[in-house]
């Protein structure tokens, strides 16, 4: 599988510290939030393939969060983390865009795999519309209409 980035959002500095190092060690290129407004600039600055994006956070809940991911860029996967109080609020979530969710606290091979499948649905969007964009193009060049740039 290619390498692909992981961008994880959690407002418990001691949780998310944890989660890099396990996470580093299955060598996942990965980066880290501690607020919703902190992860939108580092998804301002940096190309992110999945994002971890835990529900309940002050300020800018995960909700709030995950909506404006969506909207600068819908093909950016999502994975909630919820405790057991809010996964309500998490399937809601789904709802919005969000990929899937997990409870705290997870199992690391399950979040590994969820990750890892969260990379495939985004890969292969970005496939299809690279496909399209192609078939469009040739077929442009084909009836002798102007390509854009």
């Amino acid at each position: 599988m290619d390498t692909f980035s992981v961008l994880l959002v959690d407002d418990e500095i001691d949780f998310l510290q944890t989660l890099i190092k396990r996470l580093k060690k299955r060598h996942l290129d990965i980066r880290s939030a501690a607020s919703g407004q902190e992860a939108l600039s580092v998804l301002s600055n940096e190309r992110i393939d999945v994002v971890v994006l835990d529900v309940r956070m002050p300020g800018m809940d995960g909700i709030e969060t995950l909506r404006e991911i969506k909207k600068r860029d819908p093909l950016t996967e999502v994975i909630m983390l919820t405790g057991h109080a809010s996964v309500e609020v998490a399937i809601s979530g789904m709802a919005l865009g969000a990929f899937d969710y997990l409870m705290k606290p997870m199992d690391i091979d399950e979040l590994v795999y969820k990750l890892q499948d969260a990379y495939r649905k985004k890969a292969l969007q970005e496939e299809k519309i690279r496909h399209v964009g192609t078939a469009l193009e040739r077929s442009r060049t084909d009836t002798g209409a102007p390509v854009e740039p």
